[in-house]
């Protein structure tokens, strides 16, 4: 790319809609203030299962085909929050979803987590050299909930930044690029046993409710060291989710996936920072992910009091 936006945000998720539950409120703030967002995702989820009765022949223990069909989703989400430049890593179909952990999907030929990460991270270092950007968000080691693509995506994404970093690392794919922040996506345990004390109050079409040490991210206050107000966002976040139709259903500021437990909407996002320098003062959360890069338009952002400084 030449001519780059002054701001640059790169996202690296597992599967689609995996962006728009994390990140789609973040996305679309960044996209409406002309940063460039810049989504790469990992596979096509071909093994999700179906919630739409229609579409069940989808499946991949029917006709193999929802991976496909998936792609349009994540396109149609993506208009919805605003985000032109979203990619798979390698291009669509190179990896291919490997189910839930345990499952012989896992190491089947050509599944994510099957391959080797210095076979994997070269294509997103490609990324990385074209795109340069001042801010990278993924998974935490565990891929926030133990899924094994997110685990994969995890180390292809932190792998691929260190490889991007070394001039010395294939040339061929760009000149290096060091990029200045790091974060993982959390939720602080206070904010999701608010909203789930909100879900269960409202009551939902949801058959149930899922249990709050199931939602990806969840930890300790403390750990939180950026927020992000997504409420100016909060509509495009839920038709970003809603645009994944075979895999998540909306009931207003609620949603459920394939186990149909209702979950909170989370239109805060937040994130742990694990690599670079905080933008805010001493004790207080980062309100900007580019806060403290060149890519600052305002400084350092001061936000809520965090328990810890990273």
């Amino acid at each position: 790319m030449t001519d780059l936006p002054a701001r640059r945000l790169l996202l690296v998720h597992a599967h689609p809609d995996d962006e728009s539950i994390n990140n789609g409120a973040t996305m679309a703030r960044y996209a409406a203030d002309g940063a460039l967002v810049t989504l790469v995702t990992c596979t096509l989820g071909e093994e999700g299962e179906v919630i739409v009765p229609g579409l069940a022949h989808l499946a991949a223990d029917q006709e193999d085909r929802l991976g496909t069909h998936r792609i349009g989703e994540l396109a149609e989400a993506m208009r919805e929050l605003g985000v032109t430049d979203h990619r798979f890593l390698g291009g669509p179909g190179r990896f291919r979803d490997s189910g839930m952990m345990g499952l012989e999907q896992n190491d089947r030929e050509g599944a994510f987590w099957h391959a080797d990460v210095d076979e994997a991270a070269p294509y997103l270092v490609e990324v990385v050299r074209e795109v340069r950007p001042q801010v990278l968000v993924t998974y935490d080691p565990n891929g926030g909930y133990g899924h094994p693509d997110h685990i994969q995506a995890h180390r292809v994404a932190m792998r691929a930044a260190e490889l991007a970093a070394d001039p010395a690392y294939r040339p061929e794919l760009g000149a290096a690029h060091a990029i200045d922040k790091i974060y993982w996506n959390r939720v602080p345990r206070s904010v999701a046993e608010e909203g789930f004390a909100r879900l269960r109050a409202a009551g939902t079409d949801f058959p149930g409710v899922a249990d709050i040490d199931d939602i990806p991210g969840v930890v300790a206050d403390a750990e939180i060291t950026a927020a992000l107000d997504g409420a100016p966002y909060g509509r495009q976040k839920a038709a970003a989710m809603r645009a994944h139709a075979t895999q998540i259903a909306v009931d207003g500021p609620f949603f459920a996936l394939s186990n149909d437990l209702g979950q909170p909407i989370f239109v805060a996002e937040y994130y742990q920072l694990v690599h670079g320098t905080s933008g805010a003062p001493t004790g207080e959360r980062e309100s900007d992910l580019f806060a403290g890069t060149a890519g600052s338009q305002t400084g350092s952002h001061a936000g809520p009091r965090a328990g810890a400084d990273t």
